[in-house]
This record gives C-alpha cells, sequence and structure tokens, in this order.
C-alpha cells in the first residue's frame, strides 16, 4: 500500500519538476565486439562484463525498473547506466540523443506515438529477428502473453496511413493507460444516480452533478489545453466508439475525415459535455489537473486515465481515497462493444547502438513476465499489458480494493487499442484538433464549420506524405 503512496508523489512530481537527469547517467566505455559461440542455448550471462546505457522517463514504470537493476546486472553480469530525465523534457532530449546516431543511449522508454517519428527516421531497431533468434531470447519470454491491442500498438508496416498491428516490432510493452470513467461514488450516491452507461447519460449525470461538493466542485474533468494530450484519452474513445476516424487513405494521399458527419457529432457532443459540467477554467486542464481534482473531490467524474483512480483512490493518498470507482467509457450507440484508446510506455532499441544483443536481455528481462508481475504486486506497473499477471490471485487480490476497476479493464480489454492512423505528422495535427476543439468549446467557432476550416488545414499539411492503399 505504501508503495503505491509513495509512487504518487514520484507520478505527480513528474509534470512539475524542473531537476535534471539522475546522476547516475556516465559515458561507456566502447564495448569490444559481442560475440557468443554458434548454435549455443539462451544464456543470460553470454554478455557478461558488457555495458548498456538506458534512457528512461520519469514515471513509476522506470522507478520499478531502476529498484530491480541490481538483480539484472547479477543475473546477466551486464552493467546498466541510466538517465531519468522528467517528461516535459524527456522526448526533445531523446529525439537529440537519436538524431545523433552515436549509438547512445542503447535502450530508451518511447511512446506508441513517437514511433511513428522514429520508425521512419530509421531511429530504431526492429525487434523480430532477435525475437526469432532462438540463441538470443528467452525461451520463457512468451509475447504472446501480451494482450493483442497492446501489442499491435507497437507494431507497424512504417507506411503512412497504415493502421498499427502489421509489419515490424519496434519496442516491448511496459505498461498502459485506458481512458475510462472514474466516478466518486459519495457522489453519485447522493443523488441517487448510477454511473451511466451511454454519453448521453454522461451528459445528464454529470451535469445534476455540478457543485456535489460545495463551491467550486462540478461534474466532470477532462483535459483541455491546446495540446494533442487532450485530444488522446477520453476526447479520443468517445470519437472512435461513435465510428469516426482521422484519416483516410485516397489515391496514395492521406485525407483528413475531421470533416465526417460521425466526427462533427461526437465533438459537438463532447463540447456540449465539458460547457454543462466541465472545470470552468478547462482550457487550462491537463492530465494532472484532472487526476488531483477527482482526487480532491473537487469533479464528481473523469473521464481519463484508468490509472489515476488507482494513484488516487489508494488509502491515504488523497481526500477522496476509497471513494472512488472505474466504469467502462460510455457507448455512444447502445448496446455497442466498448473499448478505449490507448496510451503505451514501451521500451526500444536505438538502431544505431553499438551493443544491441545486451541491450536485447535488458528489455526482455524489464517486459518478461517476471518483472511485469513483480511490478504489479510489489511497486506501481498498473495497467500490466500481461494477460499471465491478470489471471494471477496475489494481483487480483490486491486491485479488489478498486471497486470496478478488474470488471471495467475485462470489459474493454478486447477492444482496446490505438484509434489514430499513424503518421508522422501525428503531433501537429493532433494539436491543431486541440486548438480546433477550443474553440469550439469556448463558442468561437460553430463545430461544423471550424472541423471543416480544421480538416482543409491538416489536408495542407500531410500533402507531402504519400502513402500505399
Amino acid at each position: 500500500m505504501g508503495l503505491w503512496l509513495l509512487v504518487l508523489v514520484l507520478f505527480m512530481s513528474a509534470a512539475c519538476s524542473s531537476a535534471g537527469d539522475n546522476a547516475g547517467t556516465t559515458t561507456a566505455k566502447p564495448p569490444e565486439a559481442e560475440k557468443r559461440a554458434s548454435g549455443t542455448e539462451f544464456s543470460w550471462k553470454q554478455f557478461d562484463g558488457h555495458e548498456i546505457q538506458v534512457m528512461l522517463n520519469q514515471h513509476p514504470y522506470a522507478e520499478a525498473i531502476i529498484q530491480r537493476l541490481s538483480e539484472f546486472e547479477a543475473k546477466t553480469g551486464i552493467a546498466v547506466k541510466y538517465s531519468v530525465t522528467p517528461e516535459e523534457n524527456y522526448f526533445d532530449k531523446l529525439t537529440t540523443a537519436l538524431n545523433s546516431r552515436n549509438g547512445n543511449p542503447d535502450v530508451f522508454m518511447t511512446g506508441s506515438y513517437q514511433l511513428w517519428e522514429y520508425a521512419p527516421a530509421d531511429y530504431v531497431q526492429s525487434l523480430d529477428e532477435y525475437l526469432e533468434d532462438k540463441e538470443m531470447t528467452d525461451p520463457e519470454y512468451d509475447l504472446d502473453d501480451i494482450y493483442k491491442g497492446i501489442l499491435d500498438g507497437v507494431r507497424w508496416d512504417r507506411k503512412p496511413g497504415h493502421p498499427v498491428g502489421t509489419g515490424s516490432l519496434w519496442a516491448l510493452p511496459l505498461g498502459f493507460e485506458a481512458s475510462v470513467l472514474l466516478y466518486n461514488k459519495k457522489a453519485l450516491a447522493h443523488e441517487n444516480l448510477k454511473p451511466p452507461a451511454t454519453f448521453d447519460e454522461l451528459i445528464d449525470t454529470a451535469s445534476q452533478l455540478n457543485g456535489w461538493n460545495g463551491d467550486g466542485s462540478y461534474g466532470i474533468a477532462v483535459r483541455g489545453t491546446r495540446s494533442w494530450a487532450t485530444i488522446h484519452p477520453g476526447y479520443m474513445t468517445a470519437f472512435s466508439l461513435n465510428g469516426a476516424q482521422d484519416f483516410a487513405v485516397e489515391s496514395g494521399k492521406l485525407v483528413s475525415r475531421l470533416d465526417s458527419p460521425e466526427s462533427i457529432e461526437v465533438t459537438k457532443k463532447f463540447a456540449e459535455l465539458v460547457n454543462k459540467a466541465g472545470p470552468k477554467d478547462w482550457t487550462n486542464y491537463t492530465w494532472y489537473q484532472v487526476s488531483t481534482d477527482i482526487g480532491a473531490g473537487k469533479a464528481a467524474m473523469a473521464f481519463d486515465a484508468d490509472i489515476f483512480g488507482i494513484f488516487q483512490g489508494q488509502e491515504g493518498a488523497s481526500a477522496e481515497s476509497g471513494n472512488i470507482a472505474f466504469a467502462p467509457p460510455p457507448a455512444m450507440k447502445i448496446g455497442q462493444d466498448v473499448g478505449s484508446n490507448e496510451w503505451i510506455w514501451s521500451i526500444a532499441m536505438n538502431s544505431s547502438s553499438k551493443r544491441k544483443e545486451a541491450a536485447w536481455l535488458f528489455m526482455q528481462y524489464f517486459s518478461g513476465k517476471e518483472h511485469t508481475l513483480w511490478g504489479a504486486i510489489q511497486a506501481s506497473v498498473v495497467n500490466p499489458v500481461r494477460q499471465s499477471v491478470w489471471d494471477n490471485p496475489e494481483f487480483i487480490d490486491r486491485i479488489s480494493m478498486f471497486e470496478g476497476y478488474e470488471a471495467t479493464f475485462k470489459t474493454i480489454i478486447d477492444h482496446t487499442s490505438i484509434k489514430f492512423t499513424p503518421q508522422p505528422e501525428f503531433f501537429n495535427t493532433t494539436t491543431e484538433w486541440a486548438a480546433a476543439f477550443q474553440d469550439i468549446v469556448t463558442g468561437q467557432a460553430p463545430a461544423e464549420e471550424r472541423m471543416k476550416k480544421l480538416a482543409e488545414d491538416i489536408n495542407k499539411r500531410v500533402a507531402r506524405i504519400r502513402t500505399a492503399e
């Protein structure tokens, strides 16, 4: 219990920390060529004496890795030098490092959306050849134990417009977030309300909960800044459930579908939700404010990452610990199977690494069954990406305190995946999307007019991109 409370502090500090890299980072000496005898069986000791460099984002998943580095080094004989960087600076620093092509870091944490830039630029190493090599891969690794929708999120054929799930495997998942409905049990009980099952019910329920806990309290927390990160959790989940698409491929070109009837309809509904029941300063809301408000008893509900309910809901973590429950994303259509868009943190290999084989052992160890189970039970590696963890009685016992968490996960996991269309302009186009959504919510432009203008602008931005149908 105390471990998860400690991780809450770490998780929150990542958003506002300005500290530099972990002092454990050093410059590795050039290694000897990695060699192994042909025809040998897999051995964790086959690169004993080597050294690798690892770049980590400040996150509970990284903390779990750091806690077990000594076990990995003892098991393999591989020395690990690492750096930890706050997320607001992490990807800028990582991209600069990869662009240098000097081989450092050997391994790095990444999100799936970043792979749509890194893979076409040849910054990241395809992993299939290592997985297929019986001398390099632990026979107990069990790639199929990772949920398909999550593993597909790090597999792509590098063709813009083609969905994830085909082509090369570019990373190994550590953990992921799904977007679900979090609600305060006291708030709903006070008004004799049930968790909403449809989006229309969500608007009605959230509206009734304004002022539920005194002045300043409101119905539902969702993100609202002019950032791509506003689009990917609750909004993108509702967007996909409404049958909308961000892009189509026509005559070898990407074409925005943000002006479709389905896109406009769901945008209108989400804007209605924000205007009727969202926070007054919604345009300033990042993940941090959403998470904090559901924990402080300011927001009655939140439509965002499920892990916020874990970190805020555990005993002693927040004012509303013990009162936060989970429900599936509200359906856009009655009776439909509901799922979620996802954010995945993974580890990937630098294509310029000079220590790829040793790096591969590190990646296996920290994404394998043993570490993932340990992280889910002893640290805060939630949500775990492996089915074997969700089948483990000790893990199920640990999460039993969170009402609706396991049931919600089981309801949505088979329909949870990356809902965006992979393309290298993702961060630019999705930030433009967030700006348009702000304009709609704040009344600066009608939804239909603004979404059509957005589609035109995005089509100009992606006009240079060519793909195959």
